[in-house]
């Protein structure tokens, strides 16, 4: 005869409660293994799945639309007034994406990978200069059937929004520049270095990128080690293209190409600058004041802590300032 045993049984609920934790703790190790492959052998995976996730933060969505030479990739999101924005030099459209999440509750906002950058497509031979660049905008503006809309621009992006406003400025609303190229300004480390034919945005290994880091970042961010083996790629993939171009702004008509067409910018104009720019000196910004005979208003904003990247070391500040210009007119 068998004995009873003397073990007591647990309660249904707990039985459940312990298979739901064991269940819950080998989806964490199976997620944890995967993550952490993903991170050691295809670390694009991931950053991808958090462009994803920025993405979604600021209420914008992935397009794409041939317009001239270019297959543009762009985001898009929001309701309101229409901005514009663009990126700088050997940058793409994410560096918005922080300041696009306060934008788009205010904005419909149009965040564009410039032709040749990022995801847009790209021409072997085809010029990549300010003004073919601002050709290139008005197909894209072409293409999305814009109107009238406030034009944003970054460093280069800035050089290619100011001539493209001089020769539309029927689409333009307002213009702002941002720590922009194209103005006279007085000569910096930056700009002797890249005048006597050296290419500071270049780089092959940890170190060059920490370096390239610092010429634009007060302080510079410390991505994940293998995030920075992925952008190391990327930038050794892209070095003829980076040489080019960088080779054509060097010419007078592309470093003052904002400065030789000031007196036909007749919509309302603001600069924002970091004071302490080690690429853009400050003094571009009295360049810009002096330079605006035409405009119907002129205004300036300068912000601390910051380098040539406000949109990243000062998100909240250069959102507000945005924000604040846009609504004025």
């Amino acid at each position: 005869m068998t004995q009873p045993s003397n073990t007591p049984t647990r309660p249904l609920w707990q039985r459940l409660f312990i298979r739901r934790l064991k269940f819950l703790l080998i989806v964490a190790v199976i997620l944890g293994v995967g993550l952490g492959g993903s991170y050691l052998f295809a670390p694009q995976w991931l950053m991808r799945a958090n462009t994803m996730r920025e993405a979604m933060a600021a209420h914008v969505e992935k397009h794409a639309v041939q317009a001239g030479d270019t297959r543009w990739s762009y985001y898009e999101g929001g309701e309101g007034p229409t901005l514009v924005l663009l990126h700088g030099f050997a940058a793409n459209k994410e560096v918005w994406m922080d300041v696009a999440k306060q934008l788009t509750p205010h904005f419909h906002v149009i965040i564009p990978d410039l032709p040749g950058w990022g995801e847009s497509s790209r021409n072997d031979g085809a010029s990549y200069s300010v003004d073919a660049q601002a050709s290139r905008l008005q197909s894209f503006v072409d293409a999305l059937r814009l109107q009238r809309f406030v034009l944003v621009g970054h460093s280069l992006g800035g050089a290619i929004a100011g001539v493209y406003s001089a020769d539309h400025p029927e689409h333009v609303a307002e213009l702002a520049l941002v720590d922009s190229f194209g103005l006279k300004v007085d000569e910096n480390d930056f700009s002797r270095t890249v005048m006597a034919g050296k290419n500071p945005f270049l780089f092959d290994d940890r170190a060059g990128f920490d370096r390239a880091a610092a010429l634009a970042f007060a302080k510079a961010p410390s991505p994940p080690s293998r995030f920075v083996d992925v952008l190391i790629k990327e930038n050794q993939r892209d070095r003829s293209f980076i040489e080019r171009n960088l080779s054509e702004l060097r010419e007078p008509s592309q470093y003052l190409a904002v400065q030789s067409r000031l007196d036909r910018l007749t919509m309302p104009v603001m600069g924002l600058w970091c004071h302490a720019d080690k690429i853009t000196d400050i003094s571009a910004l009295d360049s810009l004041r002096n330079g605006l005979s035409h405009s119907s208003a002129i205004s300036s904003s300068i912000l601390n802590g910051c380098n040539h990247m406000p949109m990243l070391e000062k998100t909240d500040e250069t959102a507000r300032i945005l924000t604040g210009f846009a609504l004025s007119h």
